[in-house]
Formats: C-alpha cells, sequence, structure tokens
C-alpha cells in the first residue's frame, strides 16, 4: 500500500504531502482497483490552507481584473489541450464514459469561459448630484477567502463552478473535492497554477466531515458553496449560517419530466431514456421519473426497448452506461429496486443482474423501469441516484402538473409537447427552479444561473453566472460631495435630509 500514489494537499502555492494518520483509497469503481491514496486533512493542514488565502488576499484583491481575465482564458486554452488525459482520469476513478467524462469537463470549461469575461458582471452603479452636490456609487468588492465543496459525481464540473468564478471576482479561494475521486480535481489545479493562478489565491484540503465542519467554522472563510446531498447539504448550510457565512447548497432532487400524448415519440422517448440512464444515473438533474399523460402511457413497451439496448459496462470503453461510484452506492440502489418491488410497483426492466465480461468485479447496475409508480413509494420519495426510472400515470396535464408541484424537490423538470399553450401552462403553473421544454436536463449555461429551488436549494443564490457575482461579492454604497473654498463655510445642519 505504500507504493500506491498519495493524493496531495495544495497550500500557499505548494503541493505538500499531509501528516495525517487517516488516508482513504481512491478506487477505479468498474475493477475495485486501487488508484491512489487520499488523505484526511488535519485541522493544522486547514488552517495553514486559510491562512494562506487570508494572505494572498491582501495582494489579489488589488489585481487588475484584466489581468485576473487574462489567467482564465490561459486556462481555458490548457484544459482544451489536456481534455483526453483528464477524461482518462476522470474514468479511472468515477468510472463514467469518456464521452461523458468529457462533457463533465466542457461544461465547467464554459464557466471558465465565462470567468474570463466576468469584469462586466462587477461593475457597479452610479447616480450623479442625488442632493445639492452629492453624488453616490457603488462598489462590488470581494469578500476574501471562500470555500468549496464538491461531490463525486462531477468532479471537473463542479469545482470549475465554483473557483474560476470566486478567484475571477477577486476572492481567494478554499477547496474540498469529493475523497472519492479527487484526482481529476487535482490535475485541474495543477493547471490552474500552470495558468498563472499565484500562491495562496488556490488552496486545496481533502477529507470528510472533520474538514467539512473545519471549513463551515472557520472564522476567516466568508463564504460557503456546497454540491451534493441534501442530507449534508442541510448541516453545511445550517452551521456555516450560524457562524455568520454566506452560504449556498445545491442538493437532492426527484425531477420530473411529463410527456404528453402529442409529443413527437421518438424524441421523447430517446431524450427521455438518456437523461434518466446516463452517467448511470449519479445526476442531481437525472430525470428520474416521467409522468406519463393519457394514450403516452401506451408507449412503456417501446421505452423499456429503447432501455434494453444501451449498452453497460467499464468507462474506458466508452459504453452506455459506466458503473456507479462504489460498492456501497450499488448496494444502495438495489435495495431499493427490490423495495419498490415490494411496495407494489411493477418492474418493467431489471438492471440489478447485469453481467459485464471481464469487469466481474465492478458496480453495474443495468437500467431499470417501474412502471405503476406512486407517491409514498420509497422509490419515489428517495432520491435513488441510480440508472432507475419511475413511471407514473396522470390522466391530464393539470393532474401531472399537481404531482409534480407536491414533491418537495424543485431541481429540474421537463415537458415534451408539441402544444405551445401546453408548454406555456407548464412553466407558469410548475413551482420548480429549472424547466426544460423538450430539453430534457435544463442546466442554463453561464451566461444565467442554475436557479434549483424549494428543497434542492438552501440560500437565494446560485452558482455562475450573474448571481454568483452577487454572492461572491458585497456591496458598498459610497455618497460623496467636494467642495470648493467658497462653498466649504455654511450653516451646521442638524437633520439627516442631504441639502
Amino acid at each position: 500500500m505504500s507504493q500506491l500514489p498519495t493524493v496531495k494537499l495544495l497550500i500557499g502555492g505548494e503541493f505538500v504531502e499531509s501528516q495525517s494518520s487517516e488516508w482513504r483509497e481512491v478506487i477505479n469503481p468498474a475493477t475495485q482497483q486501487v488508484l491512489a491514496r487520499v488523505p484526511m486533512a488535519t485541522a493544522d493542514e486547514v488552517n495553514a490552507a486559510v491562512a494562506a488565502a487570508s494572505r494572498a488576499f491582501n495582494s489579489w484583491k488589488k489585481t487588475p481584473i484584466g489581468a485576473r481575465a487574462r489567467i482564465f482564458l490561459k486556462y481555458q486554452q490548457l484544459i482544451r489541450e489536456h481534455m483526453q488525459e483528464l477524461a482518462a482520469i476522470l474514468t479511472a476513478e468515477q468510472g463514467k464514459t469518456l464521452a461523458d467524462a468529457e462533457g463533465d469537463i466542457f461544461r465547467g470549461l464554459e464557466v471558465v469561459e465565462h470567468a474570463a469575461n466576468i469584469g462586466t458582471l462587477q461593475m457597479g452603479e452610479f447616480a450623479e448630484n442625488v442632493a445639492g452636490g452629492v453624488d453616490t456609487y457603488t462598489l462590488q468588492q470581494p469578500l476574501g477567502v471562500c470555500a468549496g465543496i464538491t461531490p463525486f459525481n462531477f468532479p471537473a464540473m463542479i469545482p470549475l463552478w465554483m473557483f474560476p468564478m470566486a478567484i475571477a471576482t477577486g476572492n481567494t479561494f478554499v477547496l474540498k473535492p469529493s475523497e472519492q475521486d479527487p484526482m481529476v480535481t487535482m490535475r485541474l489545479v495543477e493547471l490552474a497554477l500552470e495558468a498563472g493562478i499565484p500562491p495562496g489565491v488556490l488552496n486545496v484540503v481533502h477529507g470528510g466531515p472533520e474538514v467539512v465542519n473545519a471549513i463551515c467554522d472557520h472564522p476567516d472563510i466568508k463564504a460557503v458553496s456546497f454540491v451534493g446531498s441534501s442530507r449534508v447539504g442541510s448541516h453545511v448550510y445550517h452551521r456555516a449560517s450560524q457562524n455568520g457565512k454566506r452560504v449556498q447548497c445545491m442538493m437532492g432532487a426527484k425531477n420530473h419530466a411529463i410527456v404528453l400524448p402529442d409529443a413527437n415519440k421518438d424524441q421523447a422517448l430517446n431524450q427521455l431514456t438518456g437523461a434518466a440512464f446516463g452517467a448511470a444515473g449519479q445526476r442531481c438533474m437525472a430525470l428520474s421519473v416521467a409522468v406519463l399523460v393519457g394514450e403516452a402511457q401506451q408507449w412503456i413497451p417501446e421505452l423499456v426497448a429503447r432501455a434494453k439496448s444501451l449498452s453497460v459496462g467499464a468507462g474506458k470503453d466508452n459504453p452506455d452506461l459506466g458503473p456507479l461510484i462504489s460498492c456501497t452506492a450499488r448496494e444502495r440502489v438495489t435495495g431499493l429496486i427490490a423495495k419498490g418491488v415490494a411496495e407494489g410497483a411493477r418492474l418493467e426492466l431489471d438492471g440489478r443482474h447485469v453481467h459485464v465480461p471481464g469487469y466481474e468485479q465492478g458496480n453495474f447496475v443495468g437500467p431499470t423501469i417501474f412502471s405503476g409508480v406512486k407517491p409514498g413509494m420509497s422509490i419515489y420519495e428517495q432520491e435513488i441516484f441510480g440508472p432507475v426510472l419511475c413511471l407514473l400515470a396522470a390522466d391530464s396535464l393539470d393532474e401531472a402538473i399537481a404531482i409534480i408541484n407536491a414533491n418537495p424537490h424543485g431541481n429540474g423538470t421537463a415537458i415534451f409537447t408539441q402544444s405551445g399553450a401546453a408548454a406555456r401552462k407548464f412553466q407558469e403553473e410548475i413551482n420548480v427552479g429549472q424547466v426544460g421544454i423538450n430539453v430534457p436536463i435544463p442546466v442554463p449555461v453561464p451566461l444565467f444561473s442554475f436557479t434549483g429551488s424549494r428543497g434542492s436549494k438552501l440560500g437565494d443564490l446560485g452558482p455562475y453566472g450573474k448571481q454568483v457575482v452577487l454572492f461572491y461579492t458585497q456591496t458598498k454604497t459610497v455618497t460623496s460631495r467636494w467642495f470648493d473654498d467658497e462653498a466649504s463655510s455654511g450653516k451646521v445642519h442638524t437633520t439627516i435630509a442631504l441639502r
């Protein structure tokens, strides 16, 4: 075990070996091969990372916007040049297919590109002569040290949602990647330093609950961004908020799609299949529930046939589905499938016994489809985070909308229809933050913000886009008056009004 590579910490511009006595293994989920060891950072190491970020902030906040932008212009080019290398690392440790790994990186790359032009969103406001000789203007200034806690399912995209936007707006950053697949994140961090991010502006610590709590508690960290499960996200939000920090938490989901009988059948079924089973269902934006309205309920056999045609295998072989992240994840998903059967749902397609030649130890679950699912069943109430699609029936669009609005989550939803009137009614009445119309996974491009809602989000402002600029900056309002010599001697006023 001592010969395995170790994942380093990044503190003050240096990659350092942790002195921790607690280490975990990074495991290839297709083979169970141990790829590396990752440390659970000590309290002193976390403090050192925050201290390095605090020192760097004093100069970084004064770095011209253009100089910061040029770093991210260089960074996006380096990511493009290393795309295949990054995808191979991501696939080995996370399991997703090479094509999906490149998609993971590319969606993060889009945010890096946006970070290079973020200065236009940091401009303040100015009003001249709001009172006699008085001007008022606002400044958007960085907060200081910010931190990010990222999940296993998008180890490239979500770190790239966080630190580029925070750093481009003048903050410094402490990143805690998922301990399950930190290697591609660390390679992205290496490229960020190569692009010119100065020492201490970006720091990385690894760990579990103790490190998460240390980030929530540290008095010098001003803001925390989190993506992950609802259980951990709720803990992070409340603990960090109680310590006076700004917090944004993107959490669990149960995303629904409505399929109307007037939808283009082939397009709707193809998109539903891809959105339900892509990335083995390990997406917070996966379409894990479809509400089939009226005659669309007759399409189930064709949906099952499409799902059966998907290939399952090791990500490096570029199948349609790779493995789940861990043995524990596989056991949880197969256990929920068994519970769905026990609770009365009809198992249309069972993916529990998929066999991948040469990868007998892999954490594979094939596409699984339940029909006759009803609210209250475990497979409906819980986020399965696996390749399991639940089908519900409704007699009308109104009934389908009511089903979705009754669910506590609000990450994303979609409708498949050729009716403009139905689509407009849906977008107006649905109580979910991100809506797709014939678009199965409605994650917005970085010009906009990720706008999950209700039980899927805590905090007012989302990651990337215009909203995250407000999250990572504080507004300072300046009211200014300049006197010439003749006007400097006047009557004393004791009222609050400007004159």
